[in-house]
């Protein structure tokens, strides 16, 4: 090595000393600001409790055993859950001032408890959603069941996705169901199992209350979700939730227009009753496709913004 460059040797040194000093410092520096501020944070007023959990339930006027240890857990769980999944029953509570005055006069039409209407928001969160099994709508109907009860369903038409017909399918499914088991906790759970299901549990566990059986784990917990949504949106306030009036979503305002011939083009259509093609599809979500075939004897209820 040159003799001038072990002259600043020494300098070299004590400058990557001081650098390394100075950096150690800042990173203390830093922890020490990190560390007061975590504790600054500290919030201790914030804690997360357990709502109430009443102990008098009921479904449909039948009551709820809470006194029997696995069903009280069972509907804890889900008050547990949907009171802290909190934008889930926010928007479940904004959509239902939408709906349930569309689904509750249907529910009363065909004799079906107002009960019910927690179920289509357990099923589908008030939203046209489709299930990896392939049911779809408020009411999570499957092709066969909807097909039974008088839905159309295809490449253009899928009446599941209409509220009202689809109210009225599940209407008719529980009416059926009630009157095999004479009681609307079975109902609901047929609903959920399938009557088939429910009827080889009836045989192999000799019973025929809901509550007695031992079943999977999506029906134990069907009854106890209604329950607790029905709970909780009865008394959002009880359980944290307020809004008022004005945030909740508003009932769609729209007139009917009788269809008895083929619309080829949805858009042109729209155009003519002075609408979108995309208000006409989100009042219609049954609308398939960009147009919709005649079919023999059919008319098809087609809404219009108003």
């Amino acid at each position: 090595m040159k003799r001038e460059n072990l002259f600043y040797l020494p300098v070299i040194l004590m400058s990557v000393a001081v650098i390394t000093l100075a950096l150690a410092l800042i990173f203390i520096k830093r922890k020490e600001e990190n560390l007061k501020i975590s504790v600054e944070f500290k919030n201790p007023e914030y804690r997360v409790f357990i709502p109430g959990i009443p102990l008098q339930l009921e479904f449909c006027g039948e009551p709820v055993p809470m006194q029997v240890e696995d069903v009280y857990e069972r509907v804890e769980r889900e008050i547990l859950v949907n009171t802290y999944w909190n934008s889930s029953t926010l928007l479940n509570i904004k959509r239902a001032n939408r709906w349930f005055p569309v689904i509750e006069p249907i529910l009363k039409k065909y004799g079906i408890p107002d009960d019910f209407k927690y179920m289509a928001v357990i099923e589908s969160n008030l939203t046209n959603m489709v299930s990896a099994a392939g049911a779809a709508g408020f009411w999570q109907l499957t092709p066969p069941a909807a097909k039974k009860y008088g839905l159309e369903i295809s490449n253009t038409v899928d009446e599941r996705y209409d509220v009202e017909k689809a109210t009225e399918a599940a209407c008719k499914y529980l009416k059926d169901s009630y009157a095999k088991y004479k009681n609307w906790t079975m109902a609901a759970a047929s609903y959920n199992y399938g009557t088939n299901g429910i009827d080889r549990q009836i045989k192999n566990q000799k019973s025929n209350n809901y509550y007695k059986l031992y079943l999977n784990q999506e029906t134990f917990r069907f009854l106890a979700r209604i329950v607790a949504l029905k709970e909780i949106m009865t008394n959002p306030e009880k359980y944290g939730f307020s809004l008022d009036d004005k945030e909740l979503y508003k009932p769609y305002k729209y007139k009917i227009v009788n269809v008895r011939y083929a619309i080829k083009n949805l858009t042109e259509f729209a155009e003519h009753y002075g609408t979108t093609y995309k208000k006409l599809k989100l009042l219609n979500p049954w609308l398939r496709d960009s147009y919709l075939p005649a079919r023999k004897g059919k008319v098809y209820r087609v809404k219009i913004p108003d």
